[in-house]
């Protein structure tokens, strides 16, 4: 791609995301940010943990990104006896009728999708995550000593349920780095509500147009790549990811609250998230207020509080609102 390719790109994506945002008005009601965030992850080629309260359209806010993208869904509802092949698929024995010779012939399990939900991830136990968290890092499932790749895109959103936790496997913090996005959904408004309650006990019922194809997507995937950023918002970036790890010189409030910082990979995520979010705003480059924008969702399951934060009510959010007062 060239330099003009791709300031068109930039035009024709900022454009898309309206028209997307506005199709999923005709059944989503509110979630703004939640939409964005679930877009951004697509055009970064991350994967993203939702958590909210039962009854909030989390299953139909991603049942309906993949319709209006033209993507297959595929929904795993995870369990406790949930196993991995029940994920990635097994090989059953078929017979040729006409030969009465026996081979194995590979099924395909639900993972070969594009908007994969992974409903209640921490209710299955963790070899099944682990068979779920291969496929989202490698793009490939392997069954029988032979490997079979994802189709593109992919991405797997994974929902978990902030209550009701016992019989629960919680995510490990190795397998939560994997994610790019934590995204809280919360309640709607009053107003909002008003509304959902109205359109949902009508008789009518919306219909949604596909308004991209998925060569589309993967040329946006691919503009986000390469859009430049200045020095100074890489440097902020990495300092404050570097910021919320403990150590003897570090910021006296993250030496009391937190027990891990985040790694590498959190950096990462904070640049790509900014790009995209500079991108879909019409902007060729991002600024630091981008990628202040990304803090809470790229972080907030990467850094673990200790004893004294519970004592103290604080949360980690809290941690990184003033994390971000402290940098800026």
């Amino acid at each position: 791609m060239n330099q003009n390719n791709d300031i068109q790109l930039v035009e024709q994506l900022h454009d898309t995301r309206d028209r997307i945002f506005s199709e999923l008005g005709k059944i989503i009601i509110g979630q703004k940010e939640i939409l964005e965030h679930i877009l951004i992850t697509l055009l970064c080629r991350g994967h993203a943990l939702i958590i909210g309260v039962p009854g909030l359209a989390k299953t139909l806010v991603i049942k309906s990104f993949a319709e209006i993208l033209d993507l297959k869904f595929s929904r795993i509802q995870f369990t406790p006896d949930l196993m991995p092949s029940d994920i990635t698929g097994t090989e059953i024995i078929e017979e040729d009728h006409t030969t009465g010779k026996r081979s194995f012939k590979f099924v395909k399990g639900p993972i070969f999708g594009n908007i994969i939900l992974a409903d209640e991830i921490n209710r299955t136990p963790p070899k099944t995550q682990a068979a779920l968290l291969e496929a989202m890092q490698e793009y490939n499932v392997t069954a029988a000593g032979n490997s079979y790749k994802l189709e593109e895109p992919f991405l797997v959103l994974a929902t978990q349920n902030p209550i009701e936790q016992e019989g629960t496997y919680p995510l490990p913090e190795a397998q939560l780095d994997r994610f790019m996005f934590s995204i809280n959904i919360t309640y709607p408004s009053k107003e909002e509500e008003i509304e959902i309650v109205k359109s949902t006990t009508s008789g009518q019922e919306a219909h949604l147009d596909t308004i991209i194809s998925r060569e589309a997507i993967q040329n946006f995937q691919m503009l986000i790549r390469h859009v430049p950023v200045a020095d100074n918002v890489v440097e902020f970036a990495v300092n404050l990811v570097a910021s919320t790890r403990p150590s003897n010189d570090g910021i006296p409030f993250i030496n009391d609250w937190l027990e891990w910082g985040a790694g590498p990979r959190a950096s990462q995520y904070l640049i790509l998230g900014a790009k995209a979010k500079a991108v879909l705003e019409a902007r060729p480059t991002p600024d630091i207020s981008d990628v202040v924008a990304m803090v809470k969702p790229v972080l907030r399951h990467r850094i673990i509080t200790n004893f004294n934060a519970e004592a103290d009510g604080v949360k980690t959010d809290d941690v990184l609102e003033r994390l971000i007062k402290d940098l800026r």
